[in-house]
This record gives structure tokens, sequence and C-alpha cells, in this order.
């Protein structure tokens, strides 16, 4: 019974695991958020630093 039990828990995260790869909610704002020039997070609205550095 033991066995049956984790077997359907399994099941159930890996078809959880499939359909989360295929929608992922947020990932367009994601990678939206980089930094075109250093990859990097930019938190807040103003400008990366690495543009900050440069001037």
């Amino acid at each position: 019974m033991i066995l049956k039990a984790i077997f359907f828990f399994l099941a159930f995260m890996m078809v959880l695991g499939i359909f989360g790869k295929l929608r992922f909610p947020g990932q367009d704002r994601l990678a939206s958020a980089k930094c075109p020039k250093c990859n990097r997070y930019r938190i807040g609205k103003g400008p990366c630093n690495c543009d900050r550095a440069a001037k």
C-alpha cells in the first residue's frame, strides 16, 4: 500500500514538473529584467550598475 502511494506521488510530481516547464509564470518578465550588456538582473527602474561605471 505504501509503495502504491509513493508511486502515485512521484507520478503526480512528474506531471507537475512537465506542465511547470511548459508554462512557468513570469518567465517573460524575468528575461526582460536583465541588462543586455552585462546580463545581470536589474532591480528597480534605474540604469544598471555597468552603465553608471562607464560614465
